[in-house]
């Protein structure tokens, strides 16, 4: 994913060279957590493990090889996804570009990895989204916005019940 305007000054100048060397010096193009190979098509089964074409054998979703019984993997649930690795900040904090601070993640294990700093900033921007609408909202709209509350799709509210 690329870098937002907005955080371009947060990574140092030489960023595409720092990104590159953790990824294909010191990763040898593969995730570091679950060893998926760089620009590659991935077969997998959604739930992390993946086909891994080089040892010809299944990996779970932290690359350790597993068994599977012959007609174990239904096939109609393979997917395939293209691969492509990111440089990683673990602590999530663009400035610290040390190199035990960086990881080659794949799309799936950044995900996961951010998953809990992507609630967080879901969270942020309801927040700030109602604190704007709070300050610049007419408040007569705010009024009946908050008597009238708007009811649950597919429910209907309108009838009444028999006594």
């Amino acid at each position: 994913m690329p870098i937002r305007a907005e955080n371009r000054w947060l990574y140092p100048i030489d960023w595409p060279q720092v990104s590159s060397a953790i990824r294909f010096v010191r990763a040898g193009a593969r995730c570091e957590r679950c060893r998926r190979p760089h620009r590659r098509h991935v077969a997998h089964l959604g739930d992390g493990r993946w086909w891994d074409g080089a040892a010809t054998g299944w990996r779970d979703g932290d690359g350790r090889r597993i068994a599977m019984r012959r007609g174990a993997v239904p096939l109609a649930g393979v997917r395939t996804t293209y691969v492509v690795l990111a440089c990683a900040h673990l602590d999530h904090d663009p400035g610290n570009n040390a190199a035990a601070n960086l990881a080659a993640l794949c799309q799936r294990c950044h995900m996961l990895h951010d998953a809990a700093e992507h609630r967080w900033q879901r969270w942020w921007n309801a927040f700030r989204r109602r604190a704007i609408r709070d300050l610049f909202e007419d408040p007569p709209l705010t009024r009946r916005r908050l008597m009238h509350p708007p009811t649950r799709r597919g429910v209907d509210t309108s009838r009444h019940r028999r006594a």
